[in-house]
């Protein structure tokens, strides 16, 4: 093993084995690793360092004593010369020992370190030496290999983000996680530490997350490299340095700051239009309507069904007229009877399949998805979503389907233009966004924004509004979503939101149904994006069940029972009113966060830790948060309670906390019974928040 200094960059040599550690970004470093003499040179989510910059390199000759290194019949001390290295980039440190594993500083204080071993601290005399928490295995039937990075666990680390994982744990120490995307799951592999450190898996192969107490361990399963990439300081510091060199979100318009109406499904440009007329002929607030799938003719033509969408440039005017922006549902998926499929599957636009053959899905119809990776797949897609939707004037996309959702998840059964599935799948959700940001971009659209069921590390500087899928109309699934957002947040994600209601299940006939749906909305005047959707069951009587496209015969897709504010009945109707009006009036403050958004790559809502890291109990606090600087979130997220308790944290500046609900003021630092009323969600502030007093005069 040797090293060497490459212009500011530290190599570490052994056999065909190479290790680049590189300055990338501000006090942060990139470590690579490799068994192959040709190095995969793939940047991942890196794509916005252009460069590499130069680190400060040290290379050190050192005398160790080796007890392990001689015969067992002979245990005597061995002394020799061996080297040692550093890199330094601004505050982070990268220390690499004799035996090659690499430990991370900021100053003096270690913030993360390889897992390691040698003969002696294992067996001093039989063990197999392991000397580096890096490991690539070959898979002698694919060429490539399985990687593992092992990492030492520090007891009292708290874990933030990882992406959308559906359960109730905001901490992700003490937890596996699945490194592929699913329904309502989208694998984001950045994540935040309470140490210090942001820690993010460039490598968007199929694998596992273990974050054990006893240690750290990656893997892909299937890779040509080890790429994984650090950095340190506060919280605000960590996503800055992060998107820095992964991208950050444009700008978001004012309207998308609003409320969108939606569900399952709105049946034809009548009923679209007629929802639009009675949110404004009621004096309501109104931003973005949303049309569903099976809007088109076929899976993969990509265009409305004429019979039912007959003047789509007339609907989009009128909405316009009344301050309504129109979003359309796009699925990726290609039925094999569209007018497209022929065309895109001679030209490789589709995903291929490296074992059998098949369709990816067999539900409404035998479908394929395309090949989001492959750039002449996204060019084709983008003009005919042009020439059919924004020709006539809709410019907001509803990106479904975005895993994709393979009927069946065997992985290496799929092949892309990038790669086997098992290689780079997770990569599909942000190359989908892509092709539709470039498209728009090319249009002139200024910020671009797209509503996207998934997301992988670098999505949000295409636009990506990332909601949480098709999760369940009840109070565990409100509570797991609170989890979720905050972790999207912390992975870079800033973007998010949810179905208000869920989107399985929810009879809007039901008292406890209607009870979910108000804490349900109050909480989402406070998510990045306020968005009502829902199936709602039971399903209407449809009065064309099939209509014919191609000579086909083609069954149409069922529609849910009314999903906008005063379907819920009277009492629902007259608390979600005001909330929503108190979303209209945030709107400046949003902005502000948006804002920081895009230009310092904030979280727009964030666990408590991220503005109150000195305080340490904010650590154990998982169903709270801020949203922005100045307001404090506490959801309420379980049936017949109108009180919860909350902590309200210590704040340096030693204002007081003024309960938005009844104006009482409250010292930091304590648990406090908090006041939840129905149609009122518990809210803190400090005096001279503007937002603050907003909320207070609502409630």
């Amino acid at each position: 093993m040797d090293f060497f200094d490459e212009n500011g960059t530290l190599v570490i040599k052994n056999g065909s084995a190479k290790t680049i550690i590189s300055a990338w970004g501000k006090d942060s470093i990139r470590v690579q690793h490799s068994e192959e003499y040709n190095f995969d040179k793939s940047p991942w989510a890196l794509e916005e360092n252009t460069g590499i910059t130069k680190g400060k390199v040290e290379i050190k000759e050192i005398e160790i004593t080796e007890p392990w290194h001689v015969h067992y019949e002979n245990p005597e001390s061995h002394v020799q010369n061996a080297k040692t290295a550093s890199l330094t980039n601004g505050k982070l440190t990268a220390r690499v020992n004799f035996e090659g594993w690499i430990s991370f500083w900021e100053g003096d204080k270690e913030l993360l370190s390889e897992a390691w071993r040698n003969r002696w601290r294992i067996d001093r005399y039989c063990a197999p030496l392991n000397t580096a928490g890096r490991e690539l295995k070959a898979n002698p039937l694919t060429g490539d290999f399985k990687a593992t990075a092992r990492f030492e666990a520090y007891d009292g680390e708290v874990i933030y983000g990882m992406g959308q994982y559906q359960d109730s744990h905001l901490d992700k120490k003490g937890c596996v996680l699945e490194l592929a995307h699913r329904n309502s799951q989208a694998s984001v592999p950045f994540l935040v530490s309470s140490r210090g450190y942001g820690f993010l898996w460039n490598n968007p192969a199929v694998g596992t997350a273990s974050f054990g107490k006893n240690g750290t361990t990656w893997n892909a399963e299937r890779t040509r490299k080890i790429d994984y990439w650090v950095t340190c300081g506060t919280p605000a510091q960590i996503h800055e340095n992060y998107t820095a060199v992964t991208g950050r979100t444009p700008m978001m318009e004012d309207f998308a700051m609003g409320f969108w109406q939606c569900k399952l499904r709105y049946q034809n440009q009548e009923e679209v239009l007629s929802v639009a007329r009675e949110y404004k002929k009621r004096g309501l607030p109104l931003d973005v309507i949303v049309i569903d799938f099976f809007h088109w003719t076929m899976q993969g033509d990509f265009k409305f069904d004429p019979e039912d969408w007959p003047d789509p440039e007339k609907m989009v005017k009128e909405l316009g007229e009344m301050g309504v922006k129109v979003m359309v549902s796009v699925w990726p998926t290609i039925d094999e009877r569209s007018e497209n499929f022929n065309q895109m599957a001679e030209q490789g636009l589709l995903i291929g399949f490296d074992k059998g053959k098949g369709f990816n899905m067999d539900w409404m119809g035998n479908t394929v998805f395309y090949d989001t990776t492959n750039p002449a797949a996204q060019k084709f897609v983008w003009e005919k979503c042009k020439e059919n939707y924004f020709k006539k004037g809709i410019s907001l996309f509803w990106l479904d389907e975005a895993e994709p959702e393979y009927g069946i998840y065997d992985f290496e059964k799929y092949s892309y233009y990038a790669g086997p599935a098992m290689t780079v799948s997770n990569i599909y959700p942000k190359t989908y966004a892509k092709g539709f940001y470039d498209g728009l971009i090319s249009q002139g659209v200024k910020n671009p924004l797209s509503l996207v069921r998934c997301a992988w590390a670098g999505s949000q500087k295409y636009g990506t509004v990332v909601w949480s899928g098709d999760i369940h109309s009840d109070f565990r699934s409100l509570r797991d979503q609170i989890q979720a957002g905050l972790s999207m947040g912390m992975a870079g994600i800033p973007w998010w939101t949810t179905d208000i209601g869920g989107f399985l299940g929810g009879d809007i006939h039901d008292k406890d149904f209607q009870q979910l749906i108000v804490r349900w909305f109050a909480w989402g005047v406070f998510c990045p994006v306020m968005r009502l959707h829902g199936e709602r069951p039971p399903f209407k009587t449809l009065e064309k069940p099939y209509h014919t496209v191609g000579g086909y015969q083609v069954k149409q897709m069922e529609s849910g029972q009314d999903n906008e504010i005063w379907s819920f009945g009277e009492e629902a109707y007259k608390l979600m009113v005001p909330l929503l009006k108190l979303r209209a009036a945030l709107k400046p403050y949003i902005s502000s966060l948006m804002k920081a958004a895009h230009e310092k790559g904030e979280p727009v809502m964030r666990p408590l830790w991220f503005d109150f890291f000195n305080d340490s109990e904010t650590l154990k606090i998982e169903d709270q948060y801020m949203f922005g600087p100045e307001l404090l979130v506490a959801p309420v997220y379980e049936k017949n309670v109108h009180s919860r308790k909350t902590y309200l944290p210590v704040r340096s500046d030693g204002k007081k906390w003024i309960e938005a609900v009844s104006g009482k003021e409250f010292d930091g630092g304590q648990y406090i019974d908090a006041s939840a009323p129905l149609g009122k969600i518990p809210v803190f502030y400090t005096s001279g928040s503007t937002a603050g007093l907003t909320v207070r005069k609502a409630f």
